[in-house]
């Protein structure tokens, strides 16, 4: 059980870490000046290539969660509140995931519709969420 716990972290930090970086090549993509079509051509490349390498470590990290809940029995049974909010936490970072590929999406079509700032508070989802995960699952506080 410890080692699927290991890389059930090992595959949910990276998950977040293409979660935390995603927006960040937003950021930079709402900025590329009209007619720099190298740099938002690198931009974009650089954003699908991350997006799907985050995509293949999302599913690993939920599977590995999913065994530890239903074949381990984390998390199960009465006393067990902050599963139900951790559940809550992963559905949101799946949504955020969800979000990030049709914003992808959207630059790709030049459909885009927010600027630089809005993606700098964009990014700070996924950061809350971690951290919330992380302390229901450390601190179970119900």
């Amino acid at each position: 059980m410890l080692l699927i716990k290991s890389f059930h972290i090992i595959f949910v930090a990276s998950w977040f870490a293409g979660l935390f970086y995603l927006p960040r090549i937003f950021v930079n993509l709402a900025q590329v000046e009209p007619g720099s079509n190298a740099e938002e051509a690198r931009l974009l490349l650089m954003a699908r290539k991350l997006m799907r390498f985050t995509t293949l470590l999302m599913l690993p990290a939920i599977a590995l969660g999913l065994v530890l809940w239903l074949y381990y029995g984390i998390g199960l049974g009465p006393g067990n509140g902050w599963m139900h909010a951790k559940f809550t936490v992963v559905l949101l970072a799946l949504g955020y995931h969800h979000m990030c590929g049709r914003l992808l999406r959207k630059f790709e079509a030049h459909t885009n519709s927010h600027g630089h700032v809005w993606y700098r508070w964009f990014n700070e989802a996924p950061v809350v969420l971690f951290s919330i995960a992380v302390i229901l699952v450390i601190v179970k506080p119900f």
